[in-house]
């Protein structure tokens, strides 16, 4: 089987063996590199698609989208929370995502929307599952995809995924004057590259 070859590997081919007479992959243009979805929603579109999330017949919809909009969680992460990862008391109240895309633990703070709405659903939790938002059946996390496509195109909004929720809650900290390397943290980012396209919302 052929093994690959590298530029370092032509240029030993166009300087010392002379098998061919310029390195082709040199003339190879680069892309600059995409700086990344910044969409996220302003107070108006964030209520009206709140609005629609709860008249939802989806009755977890709300509050994943809720815990979404107030902790930065992946969907993956939001819809797989477990109750033993959430503490609810006041003054420490927290969320711990264990299942992480870069495979690290990550806690984040609770208030607001995403706390109130974690209180609800633990007051209507069920006690045949850990899950936060499970299925009907309890045995794995609840789909939601189908109702949060219907919330979107209810509350009128264009070009909204649910990973734009994320981006919702990096801009809502820059602009409440949090740093890089804050916000980097809170949504588990190991450098601040990933953070850089909310600098002018700081």
């Amino acid at each position: 089987m052929a093994e690959s070859v590298d530029a370092g590997d032509f240029s030993v081919a166009v300087r010392e063996l002379e098998w061919v007479e310029s390195n082709p992959v040199r003339r190879v243009e680069r892309f600059p590199e995409s700086r990344g979805r910044t969409r996220f929603l302003d107070a108006e579109e964030r209520d009206r698609l709140l609005q629609a999330c709860a008249h939802s017949s989806s009755r977890h919809l709300h509050g994943a989208v809720a815990v979404a909009l107030g902790t930065g969680g992946r969907h993956g992460e939001v819809l797989g929370l477990r109750w033993r990862d959430v503490n609810l008391r006041p003054g420490e109240a927290a969320v711990t995502f264990r299942d992480t895309k870069n495979g690290e633990t990550r806690t984040v703070a609770l208030e607001g929307l995403a706390w109130d709405a974690l209180r609800q659903a633990h007051s209507h939790r069920r006690l045949d599952t850990d899950l936060v938002f499970p299925s009907r059946r309890g045995d794995r996390p609840a789909s939601i995809r189908n109702a949060f496509d219907r919330a979107v195109s209810e509350a009128g909004l264009e070009d909204f995924r649910f990973h734009d929720l994320r981006h919702t809650f990096a801009s809502y900290l820059a602009m409440s004057g949090a740093t890089l390397a804050e916000i980097a943290d809170a949504l588990g980012h190991k450098t601040l590259a990933m953070v850089k396209r909310y600098a002018h919302l700081s």
